[in-house]
């Protein structure tokens, strides 16, 4: 199995590990009693154990989904609160007045379909990425090793280990090579805890350095993540500030809904005198409207749709309101391996220091890379430069020495083996060469392993500026697991490495800087050799660096040293951290990118964490956005869907709770005058399927490259209220001169033409103030609203069906110019609301 592992100067590389979805919360404290260690079987179980613990249930079956299921899908979308309201009203409507009076009743329906069509799509696609970027433990079977689903495996299972790996379920220790573990985020310790035979192990935890191979003791529900993998990974729209911003409305809504609806149904009813299903028809008509019920479809359409479009680029949202998150974001932390630059290195140069033969530096170096079984990209590359000719050679287990192989390396063997450790920032391996000497030695970050001040520092320092990775080779005294091993180690040789940058990094960091959203790359390796890496891809401020062991410890140092630099080099898990948490208390929306395990804590405490899909399962655990395809290149396209969502959203529920608002106005205005309602329920069908339906629909999903703002009540209310009012005034006004104007029979449906013109037409101008900034297919869609009033008013069976027939000219033209009044006050009060308080 190709894993996920740090390499020797901080940074990480991708390998093909698969991503599983637990989000195991830091405030857990987690108690497992642990049955006794079992017997090592280092072969495994074998094929019939297997099948005989399968017929026993001892299989951890724990359904992990992305999605809700369909049942519970069609449950969110029909039993809601105002579809419970509209379903009474249209059933009493059913029967008491003309289907024409009950299409809004059809037009719930039709939404609700919608609405669960679309989120059936987004399930749709979020299980099929899912199950591409599902976790591949591997595990030991007849002695042979191979990756699995997580769902295969079974209690007595003897599951491998190596850098970045997620401990899938709870087991003991049977094999431990340096294994050390990070469970923070099971019971909030940040320290590794170094695990040897007999320890056990906890799922959710994962592996940040070293090695080795666990006995599975808990599966299925008995596994403690197994309940947070299930609902971690649902398709959820909450806490979505877009989405309790929604509920906060509807919340108001209720409350001003109810008192109204109860007076409009008195005043109908028992004080006008009038028919009785025309009173029930215009009681209906006056509550109908008030429901924004189409808001709260539209928002889970907009988000269901983001999921398909962006699954389309094998980006795998696992909390939907990451989409909106993203959108939020003015700081974005990058880690250099892997997002800036792809996973693999080549050597391009070797300096011996001090001497040394280059000969026997290449023997060394070829022996080192024997010494680690998962060699990260550094290693690897060394590996890939320096081969052995035969069979790969193991660290020491259990004191026995293993001989390198190939050539020369024959005669040499590998004593014990350190693997790397990204708060060491070096790895080691002890030999016994070929003439019997034993000799230590070290690999990793120069300015760590040197002592401050060292000649080589400065040479190294050249090399950094022009973007290249430098490992040092050194030989220490002692032994290889000792404190301080690498106190006193002579440097014998310098280990050039170029990194290979993605050839789209440079695009995406210019949209980052377009877009007013500031790039941090925060990095383990050099500071100097990362900015120049920055800078060769463009990066504004990429002259301005920093060594994180020069960082202030303060959070409010740090956070005026993290807007102060864009690049930070020698920085460690921690601190990473750390750093997330002080741009934070600055007030930022922090967006943190990774792919290996030292990015874990920084990636679960930022606003959004970004997760490439050859990453370590561990950090795609904790992700909410993963990248399948591992393209940073992917990222413009999150935020412009984030952006999307919330602006269009911003824009129709403007549309929606105006609507809301003036018919609130109109029913208290009918109860205080003592009038008739003006509006069958048809009309306001009509209207709402005109001015709103239709239009925030099309609106809901155009482009929109506006930032994201935060406050998303208080800025829908500011234009909403007021447009209601001027809407609810001038709808009123007409209704009270037509009703002077008009007497005889046939008067109250030309009094509610009259309204019904009014009210459309400063509906449209709320309209068409939304759709700007004008585009060809925004005018179109506003013309095509009016035209189709026009044609209501013009054929005369659309006449006869929506109640609609302007009566004289007089009247009709004062209800114009009615309208015009008010929209030329709308168009002052929205450009005073945007001056006053921004849009």
């Amino acid at each position: 199995m190709t894993q996920r592992a740090l390499d020797s100067s901080g940074e990480q590389t991708p390998g093909s590990s698969r991503p599983t979805m637990i989000d195991a919360g830091a405030e857990l404290d987690p108690v497992h009693p642990m049955e006794p260690p079992p017997a090592r079987r280092p072969d495994g179980l074998s094929t019939a154990e297997v099948a005989e613990r399968v017929a026993r249930g001892e299989v951890n079956d724990v359904p992990v989904r992305s999605s809700r299921s369909v049942t519970e899908i069609v449950r969110a979308n029909v039993f809601t609160r105002f579809n419970l309201i509209i379903g009474v009203l249209w059933v009493i409507m059913l029967f008491v007045a003309p289907i024409q009076d009950s299409l809004f009743g059809f037009v719930i329906v039709a939404n609700t379909g919608i609405g669960i069509i679309q989120e059936w799509r987004a399930k749709k696609t979020l299980d099929s990425l899912a199950v591409i970027g599902e976790a591949k433990p591997t595990v030991r079977r007849d002695g042979v090793a191979a990756e699995i689903s997580t769902s295969e495996i079974v209690l007595g299972d003897l599951v491998e280990l190596g850098p970045g790996d997620k401990v899938v379920v709870d087991g003991t220790v049977s094999e431990a090579d340096s294994l050390e573990i990070d469970e923070s985020l099971l019971t909030g310790e940040a320290d590794p805890v170094i695990k040897r035979a007999g320890d056990p192990v906890m799922s959710g935890s994962f592996v940040v350095a070293g090695g080795g191979a666990f006995t599975a003791t808990k599966v299925g529900r008995e596994a403690y993540a197994a309940q947070l993998a299930e609902e971690a990974s649902r398709f959820t729209l909450v806490h979505s500030e877009l989405r309790s911003g929604i509920s906060t409305i509807l919340k108001y809504v209720t409350w001003m809904m109810v008192p109204t609806a109860i007076g409009l149904i008195i005043s109908q009813l028992v004080v006008k005198d009038n028919n009785f299903k025309e009173s029930v028809a215009r009681t209906v008509g006056g509550i109908v409207p008030m429901i924004p019920e189409g808001l709260v479809l539209l928002t889970s359409v907009a988000f269901a749709i983001g999921v398909v479009r962006l699954g389309r680029k094998q980006c795998l949202v696992q909390e939907l309101p990451a989409i909106e998150g993203l959108a939020r974001v003015d700081v974005v932390c990058l880690d250099k391996t892997g997002t800036l630059t792809e996973g693999g290195m080549d050597v391009t140069e070797v300096r011996p220091l001090n001497g040394s033969d280059e000969a026997y530096v290449t023997q060394v170096l070829r022996t080192f890379g024997s010494s680690d079984p998962r060699p990260n990209a550094s290693l690897q590359a060394i590996i890939d430069a320096y081969p052995a000719s035969g069979g790969d050679a193991l660290p020491a287990s259990d004191g026995d020495a293993l001989p390198a192989s190939g050539g020369d390396a024959g005669s040499w063997t590998v004593t014990d083996a350190m693997p790397f450790s990204s708060a060491r920032k070096y790895s080691g391996a002890a030999f016994t060469e070929a003439d019997g000497t034993d000799s230590v030695w070290l690999l990793g970050a120069p300015d760590v392993l040197l002592s401050e001040g060292d000649a080589t520092l400065t040479e190294i320092e050249q090399l950094n500026e022009q973007g290249l990775r430098v490992l040092l080779l050194a030989r220490a005294e002692g032994e290889l697991d000792a404190p301080g091993a690498a106190a006193g180690a002579a440097p014998t040789a310098l280990v050039v490495l170029e990194q290979r940058l993605r050839p789209d990094a440079g695009d995406t960091l210019a949209y980052f800087a377009d877009q007013n959203v500031a790039t941090k790359v925060i990095s383990g390796d050099n500071a100097v050799s990362v900015g120049a890496v920055a800078g060769k891809l463009g990066l504004a401020g990429a002259e301005n660096t920093l060594d994180a062991r020069r960082l202030p410890t303060d959070p409010d140092e740090m956070a005026t040293a993290m807007e102060e630099n864009a690049v930070f080099g020698r920085v460690t898990p921690q601190q990473k951290r750390d750093m997330v948490a002080a741009l934070q208390s600055r007030g930022h929306t922090v967006a943190m990118t990774g792919d290996g395990v030292n990015d874990v804590l920084a990636l679960k405490d930022a606003d959004i964490g970004v997760s490439m899909g050859s990453g370590s399962e561990a950090t795609r655990a904790v992700a909410q956005i993963v990248l399948l395809n591992n393209s940073f290149a992917t990222l413009p396209s999150v935020v412009a869907e984030g952006r999307r969502v919330i602006g269009n959203i911003t824009r129709v529920a403007t549309l929606f709770l105006t609507k809301t608002v003036y018919s609130v106005l109109l029913a208290i205005l009918v109860v205080c005058f003592q009038v008739e309602y003006p509006f069958l329920p048809r009309h306001l069908t009509l209207l709402s399927t005109l001015t709103i339906g239709v239009p925030a629909f099309f609106l809901a999903l155009a482009p929109n490259k506006e930032r994201a703002q935060p406050h998303f009540v208080r800025r829908v209310m500011r234009y909403a209220i007021p447009s209601g009012v001027i809407a609810a005034a001038a709808t009123f006004a007409t209704y009270l001169v037509a009703r002077h104007y008009y007497s005889g029979e046939g008067a109250l449906e030309a009094e509610t033409s009259a309204a019904t013109l009014t009210l459309f037409l400063v509906s449209m101008w709320v309209l068409a103030i939304i759709a700007r900034p004008y585009t060809w297919w925004r005018v179109g869609l506003v013309a095509a609203m009016g035209l189709g009033f026009l044609i209501v008013l013009v054929v005369p069976w659309l006449q006869d069906f929506f109640a609609l027939k302007l009566v004289g000219a007089p009247m009709p033209w004062t209800a114009v110019g009615i309208a015009v009044a008010a929209a030329a006050l709308l168009e002052f009060t929205w450009r005073w609301v945007g001056r006053r308080f921004g849009m």
